[in-house]
């Protein structure tokens, strides 16, 4: 049994708290481009779900290095469950091209067990990379419903947006400079790994998100 309360005092004790989240992260913006068809809003912030692999969200942000110029950059695109927080498949790519939003999105239906017997809704912005024919094509191939938020409405994706602000604060990214690609790349995947496997959280009961997910689907399976 971990008690919250005594978490949080050993870590003020320790000088642990993160105390940078009230620092706004500079987002990417992939709306702006060509405007194709939209698919309506499934979702309206209801970002609560009781099973696995139901509802997913995804987006994509923006991280710099070396002299942080648009030179250099790179850009995260993951598919997060919102059930357990996991996230399922992720890009870390040169350019926010809609092959690669594809490749993590292959990742989802690879993970994603065979026996559910409910279909899953992907949920994102009104990026061009999701208003495109392939994207749409896979998610019909696969019988996955597309949700999208309003547009210039980023409530509508809370649960991805805050997903990127807690990732650039634990990493210290507003407060730690990395000088080349091949840091600040490594840096990003060793912190996705640990939030996946080792960060718990007290929604989850002190589980960390793969622990949750596995607990659920032994019970469905």
């Amino acid at each position: 049994m971990v008690n919250h309360k005594r978490v949080q005092r050993l870590m003020r004790e320790n000088n642990l708290g993160a105390n940078k989240y009230n620092l706004r992260a500079g987002k990417y913006d992939s709306s702006k481009g060509p405007q194709n068809k939209k698919a309506k809003n499934r979702f309206h912030q209801k970002f609560k779900t009781d099973r696995p692999y139901q509802k997913v969200v995804t987006d994509i942000s923006e991280f710099r290095y070396g002299n942080m110029t648009i030179r250099n950059r790179v850009y995260l695109s993951p598919f997060k469950d919102l059930f357990s927080g996991e996230i399922i498949s992720y890009t870390i790519t040169d350019r926010p091209l809609t092959r690669y939003v594809l490749e993590g999105l292959e990742g989802v239906f690879t993970a994603r067990p065979k026996l559910l017997n409910y279909r899953m809704t992907i949920h994102s912005d009104q990026g061009i990379q999701y208003q495109s024919n392939p994207y749409r094509h896979a998610l019909r191939k696969h019988k996955v419903f597309q949700s999208m938020s309003r547009r210039a409405t980023c409530h509508d994706n809370a649960a991805m947006e805050s997903f990127f602000h807690i990732m650039k604060v634990e990493m210290n990214y507003f407060t730690h400079h990395f000088d080349t690609k091949k840091q600040l790349v490594k840096a990003m995947k060793e912190w996705i790994s640990y939030y996946n496997e080792d960060r718990i959280r007290h929604k989850l009961k002190g589980l960390t998100p793969i622990q949750y997910r596995n607990q659920a689907l032994s019970k469905m399976i």
